[in-house]
């Protein structure tokens, strides 16, 4: 496996990623954008979403592209991150015309932090100032781990964050995954340093420990937030990108192949506590020559960047005042 330059969402050409985030409240928002409208499309595994404008991805619904992504924390709060975006949007002409009318189309998805040991004392909502400040950010380059919608991450033992990984297929394509891991199971083998997304690793990019050689109970398997003293603040949310052509159907397919990304990386996931979204999107620079076949491949490449992008997203994580779990650096890193 060959991940692109950058080893990222943005190594699909035209894309960018923007992210803003207030310590204090230990919660933040993360945009994605593009220098055009795209394709894209959703899937919903979690038994607990907070979502907006999802049900207009449908393959069979009108519009068939959108003009940026949100991922954020806050809960129902975080869905006016994509107000702020909209305004960003709207502010430069961006937007589905009905006439004289621009209308920006933001679909977004929701993590439950509210509990995690940071300030919620707010009066008027932050997310919508968040929105509008993470797609001013939106750059090729951006920061992993404790920053965006992953500020104020949690999984059952760890800190999450916001994590992103890149594939080039043999085809030439380019498939990217950008996550925010806030699972209510475990990213990494029950209590030790390693990933349940080790065999998938390419370069070492999330400690290099591997898998764990000892067998795990069920017990072991099984572990949540439940289980401690932790916050109950669950879901991973995650966008999967392509440069291929592809309509809203096959769109999809993707993000519904990508949902094992977050299987092979969390455990267990697709709770009823969990609102597990994928959203996916397709800039349409590379034609596909077989619409099964690389398909296929597409989904596939999909997963396995979704479950990588998890990993680095906990590895990546850093600690900050009030954090009521340790990040993976803090517990395994001078092991």
């Amino acid at each position: 496996m060959i991940p692109g330059p950058r080893n990222s969402i943005t190594d699909v050409a035209g894309l960018r990623v923007g992210n803003a985030e207030d310590h204090r409240l230990k919660s933040g928002t993360t945009v994605l954008v593009a220098d055009k409208p795209f394709i894209a499309s959703v899937d919903v595994m979690g038994g607990a979403p907070g979502a907006r404008e999802t049900e207009l991805l449908a393959p069979d619904k009108m519009v068939q592209e959108v003009d940026a992504l949100v991922l954020s924390g806050g809960s129902a709060f975080g869905l006016d991150a994509a107000s702020g975006v909209m305004d960003g949007l709207r502010a430069i002409g961006r937007g589905f015309r009905v006439e004289t009318a621009t209308i920006p189309i933001v679909p977004g998805a929701i993590i439950f932090d509210l509990l995690n040991g940071g300030e919620k004392d707010w009066t008027d909502n932050p997310y919508v100032a968040l929105g509008r400040q993470a797609l001013a950010a939106a750059r090729t380059e951006f920061a992993q781990g404790t920053v965006g919608a992953g500020t104020g991450a949690l999984t059952a033992n760890l800190k999450g964050g916001l994590g992103s990984a890149s594939l080039v297929l043999p085809s030439g394509h380019i498939v990217g995954a950008l996550v925010v891991a806030n699972p209510t199971g475990s990213v990494t083998m029950g209590d030790s340093a390693h990933f349940w997304a080790s065999p998938f690793e390419v370069d070492g990019e999330f400690g290099g420990r591997g898998p764990l050689v000892a067998p795990l109970s069920f017990a072991q398997s099984a572990r949540t937030k439940r289980d401690g003293t932790s916050a109950i603040a669950n879901t991973t949310i995650a966008i999967v990108a392509t440069d291929a052509v592809l309509s809203k159907a096959q769109a999809k397919r993707m993000a519904v192949a990508a949902q094992d990304g977050i299987a092979r990386s969390a455990s267990p996931s697709h709770t009823p506590v969990d609102g597990d979204l994928v959203f996916s999107v397709a800039t349409g620079d590379k034609p596909i020559l077989d619409p099964i076949l690389d398909v296929i491949h597409l989904g596939h490449a999909a997963s396995v960047c979704l479950a990588r992008a998890m990993a680095r997203a906990i590895y990546l994580a850093t600690p900050a005042p009030g954090d009521i779990v340790p990040t993976w650096q803090q517990k395994w890193g001078n092991r």
